[in-house]
């Protein structure tokens, strides 16, 4: 994404598509199959725990039997060494049945245990590991406190160091797996005052003392999965449990959750197929002036446009999977629009299954209340999605912004009046640093796409070069004073999340075509289309809003509404 706002189309690094590797196929398919057996023996139990709003421990036993808590722990330990892409098409299928599980899977592999994965020492995945990979021992992520969500840095907790342990005080609250595990990963402040801001990452388990937990806390959907506060009351935790360099906790919680993005987007894929499935058979059952609802064009376009966000979604995970199985180190962007993109399609999917249901779908005895409860949090939870459409906005700037920088020194001198941040520069400057980039316009272009997706590419490419010039523009008008223009960061963001799912969509379509042909690929391609056609009506909508808009408007209504802490007007 970076390299797409400065104009530059990296071919090689979204074709081919990425593929799971034939070991890890061959045992996903085993464990595909005996999850399947697993969740089917509980179909009518799922709907029961929900209201209940708690997993009996026999059936935690029974994901332990299973081996649910051992998918990315490495098989020297007793798991199964999958990587991204494996994994999370593992959660896929945990999600197709039920939610509340796929998120006690996902909390305790995708997040509460990566840290352990990605900073631990030799030392502490031996001690930690063997009773994680069982799941005799379940994972927890400790971030989020009372006065701190998406401001990490506000956090409270602290960890004073006292010679061979550290004192750790505070309290983190919607902790998922709060309830039953025995492995916490907690974020506190360390450092003196002068040092208030440095976070530090610490491996904390149940047994120490002054590790307690609240009740279960009641919620709106994922109902059976638990979560609760965690509170640390002087818990003397050993230096060695420091996980990964003091200080650097900030980097390590990022890292942990943009490494783990691919588990919650396999979720959000897995609910998507599950919800297609009830949808048609639904839509081919219902019967009304004579025709099953299936035959009618509206209906259609629901289950349409269903698979289309089910398939970008799907392709974006894995590509995201693929660079992070192949050793990419900088994808945090990527990542970050696959879990916006997953979540939003996975919520529009399940409120247009509710309404082909109709009726039935508000009732509580069908599922299609409860997916859409569940899936909403997926929007709030890892990151909310207004926070990330800011973080992928400015993140992938940050090149074009530096550029700028180095084009406006290097004209320094050629105007008037000195050129000051990223000032107004002329076209003059303007070619200049396009050549600086060493852009040309084969940059702008695919080389290897199949011809049939002729017109996707082009369509592509024109948006390729339209987002740059945004890029460019914006930031000329606004200088570092971007960073407090919401409304215009989120209309770029709409820009780069749209192009980079198209661009995964057409690799694995290219890479359909080249196993399949034209004709087996048919319907790939259709998809390809349609999906194409959506991103082209996304840039004229966000590319002119960002000219022309109504948001001082909008915000001074929203500033008056505040003000009153009501809504004004009534009809008597």
């Amino acid at each position: 994404m970076r390299k797409l706002c400065l104009g530059e189309i990296e071919e090689d690094l979204i074709l081919p598509f990425p593929e799971i590797s034939a070991p890890e196929r061959e045992m996903l398919d085993t464990v595909k199959t005996s999850l399947d057996q697993l969740f089917e023996s509980h179909a009518a139990d799922f709907a029961e725990w929900d209201r209940a709003g708690e997993f009996p421990e026999s059936y935690l036993d029974e994901l332990r039997e299973f081996g649910l808590f051992s998918f990315v722990i490495p098989e020297e330990y007793g798991g199964m060494g999958f990587g991204s892409a494996a994994y999370s098409r593992a959660l896929q299928q945990v999600a197709m049945y039920d939610a509340s599980t796929a998120v006690t899977v996902g909390a305790h592999s995708s997040i509460g245990m990566r840290g352990l994965l990605l900073f631990g020492t030799e030392e502490q995945r031996a001690k930690y590991y063997p009773k994680l990979a069982t799941g005799e021992s379940i994972a927890a992520f400790c971030l989020t406190e009372p006065s701190s969500g998406s401001d990490a840095a506000s956090i409270k907790t602290r960890a004073e160091r006292q010679g061979d342990h550290w004192v750790l005080n505070g309290e983190k609250i919607w902790i998922t797996n709060g309830g039953i595990a025995d492995f916490f990963t907690v974020f506190a402040k360390t450092g003196g005052p002068e040092e208030r801001r440095n976070l530090s990452a610490f491996i904390v388990t149940r047994d120490m003392p002054g590790v307690s937990v609240g009740p279960h806390e009641d919620k709106m959907g994922i109902r059976a999965s638990s979560t609760t506060t965690v509170n640390f009351e002087n818990v003397r935790v050993p230096a060695e449990n420091l996980l990964g360099e003091e200080g650097k906790g900030f980097k390590i919680a990022m890292h942990i959750l943009n490494s783990g993005r691919t588990g919650l987007g396999g979720g959000c894929v897995g609910g998507m197929k599950r919800l297609i499935a009830l949808a048609t058979k639904q839509a081919n059952e219902r019967v009304q002036f004579g025709k099953k609802i299936s035959e009618f064009g509206l209906v259609k376009k629901k289950v349409g446009e269903m698979v289309i966000d089910c398939y970008a979604a799907e392709s974006v995970v894995s590509m995201v999977a693929g660079f992070t199985d192949s050793g990419h180190k900088d994808y945090a962007i990527e990542a970050a629009i696959s879990k916006v993109f997953s979540s939003e399609a996975l919520w529009r999917t399940a409120d247009e299954a509710l309404q082909i249901a109709a009726g039935n779908g508000y009732m509580s005895e069908y599922p299609y209340e409860r997916a859409m409860r569940d899936s909403r949090i997926n929007r709030i939870f890892e990151g909310t999605n207004d926070i990330l459409r800011l973080f992928i906005a400015l993140s992938a700037m940050d090149d074009v912004g530096q550029n700028l920088k180095e084009i406006a020194q290097s004209v320094r001198g050629v105007f008037n009046d000195p050129i000051k941040g990223f000032g107004v520069l002329s076209d003059y400057a303007l070619r200049r640093a396009t050549l600086a980039t060493g852009i040309r316009r084969e940059h702008f272009q695919f080389t290897k796409l199949p011809e049939v997706l002729k017109a996707e590419q082009e369509v592509f490419e024109s948006a390729t070069r339209e987002l740059a010039e945004a890029t460019d523009r914006i930031l000329r008008k606004h200088g570092k004073g971007i960073i407090g223009k919401q409304f215009a960061s989120a209309r770029l963001a709409e820009v780069m999340i749209h192009l980079f799912v198209f661009a995964s969509v057409l690799s694995r379509v290219t890479s359909s075509i080249q196993k399949h042909g034209v004709n087996g690929a048919q319907r790939e391609i259709q998809i390809c289309r349609a999906f194409g056609f959506r991103v082209r009506r996304h840039m004229q909508i966000f590319l002119h809003e960002m000219e022309e808009n109504a948001d001082e408007d909008v915000k001074g209504l929203a500033d008056h509404a505040f003000e009153l802490e009501r809504y004004q007007w009534d009809t008597i």
